[in-house]
């Protein structure tokens, strides 16, 4: 089992490179993400790496840092998501981002990663709701913070709960992405209590969170 391969990348094509450990060749699946940080041919590298073990096949997965494997194994624990979707998703979706895609259940975000279409990405949303949030890779298994992986209308409810969701969907219909319409409105809430009933005021701030 492989943890973690040091060496010099030998050739990338598509979504995967070529390590050279000590004469070794190790071939290598990553997302575009960690093949657009680790530089090219030639140049040292450290990944991270999950394996794969099958009758016919060993895998090796690779990653720039301990956040993106932490979500990749997240991921794959979703029913119908294979490592393949998973490193799809991470290259279509930074996974800084992932908590407030899943909090805002932003199914269109993860639509843009190949091979997901609109059912399995609500299967993903749906399982992993009450799991993400504010998620902490730095250790072997993911914490999540209470408060993060809720949606406007759960993290107030009444008059505020919906004048959030109306504002989200304001925001959504001017042609801003719903997870960074999401990020901008709780951080508007979290900055300026006072205008949290207040849907113009809502759109107004969120519009500056967004362009800042």
């Amino acid at each position: 089992m492989f943890a973690k391969l040091t060496g010099v990348i030998d050739f990338i094509e598509g979504a995967s490179l070529i390590l050279d450990v000590q004469g070794v060749g190790y071939l290598v699946s990553a997302s575009g993400r960690t093949l657009g940080r680790i530089g090219g041919r030639g140049d040292a590298v450290s990944l991270l790496i999950e394996t794969s073990v099958r009758e016919d096949a060993i895998q090796l997965y690779g990653f720039c840092d301990r956040l993106e494997q932490g979500w990749f194994r997240l991921l794959t624990k979703v029913q119908g998501v294979g490592a393949k979707a998973a490193l799809a998703i991470l290259s279509a979706c930074p996974p800084e981002s992932l908590p407030n895609v899943i909090a805002a259940q932003d199914k269109a975000a993860l639509t843009q990663a190949d091979g997901v279409g609109p059912k399995l990405a609500t299967r993903i949303l749906t399982e992993l709701k009450d799991k993400a949030g504010d998620l902490n890779f730095s250790g072997d298994a993911p914490m999540a913070s209470a408060a993060a992986n809720k949606s406007p209308s759960d993290m107030a409810g009444g008059e505020e709960g919906r004048a959030m969701d109306d504002a989200l969907s304001a925001l959504v219909n001017l042609g801003y992405g719903r997870a960074d319409a999401f990020a901008a409105l709780s951080k508007v809430k979290q900055s300026n209590p006072d205008v949290a009933q207040d849907v113009s005021a809502l759109i107004r701030e969120g519009l500056k969170a967004i362009s800042a």
